[in-house]
């Protein structure tokens, strides 16, 4: 995977965890207009994870280890959430599971 690939992963994952974000900030403070944006900001990670041409299953497969970092990363660092020991463990084998979808078939 090539160094524009994993930018694309992570510029996608942040439009998606951000996207949630706003959605449920306007779902919790009633507002519509913040909540077409969380909408909008989802579409266009829609778009952005989509520009690596790799076949779907694969890029979804390695996306989701991706997104599954900046999700957990997302909820310490800007929510203020502990993380549970056995959130960091599940995330370890998503990631895992991320590498060989990856690299599995150069085994």
């Amino acid at each position: 995977m090539n160094t524009l690939a994993w930018l694309v992963f992570i510029g996608a994952a942040l439009l998606e965890v951000g996207g949630d974000a706003v959605v449920r900030k306007g779902l919790r403070g009633s507002s519509l207009l913040i909540i077409l944006a969380g909408f909008a900001t989802l579409g266009c990670y829609g778009i952005v994870v989509n520009m690596v041409k790799w076949d779907f299953s694969k890029l979804l497969g390695v996306y989701v280890a991706v997104f599954a970092l900046v999700s957990i990363l997302f909820g310490r660092f800007v929510f203020k959430e502990t993380i549970p020991v056995a959130t960091w463990i599940g995330l370890a084998v998503i990631i895992g599971g991320g590498m060989i979808i990856q690299f599995g078939d150069r085994i």
